[in-house]
């Protein structure tokens, strides 16, 4: 139950990183033009600091497309070492064939 809160969590920052994209990237703009007043440059700031913390691209992270884990991710596959293997074991992977010794 927890793993698929994850996913739907990560899904729901990869939508509001998008949504609001543009305004982050235009108040950046503001708050860093040196050649604009301080004050102005202070309140687009501010605004910034008003934004939803989870539509900051940092907050994003690369997570299984399966099981929500997020360390050991294949970024092309977009699952884990974990899931890769148990889908190669199971023969659902084109290709792939675990191998024993």
């Amino acid at each position: 139950m927890a793993k698929k809160a994850m996913i739907e969590r990560e899904k729901k920052r990869e939508r509001l990183v998008a949504k609001y994209a543009a305004k982050r990237t235009e108040l950046k703009e503001i708050a860093n033009d040196e050649s604009r007043p301080m004050e102005e440059r202070f309140k687009a700031r501010l605004k910034l600091a008003k934004l939803p913390r989870n539509s900051s691209a940092t907050r994003l992270h690369n997570r299984c497309q399966l099981t929500g884990r997020p360390h050991a991710y294949y970024r092309k596959l977009k699952i884990s070492r974990i899931a890769l293997r148990d889908l190669g074991s199971a023969g659902q992977i084109p290709g792939m064939v675990k191998s024993s010794w």
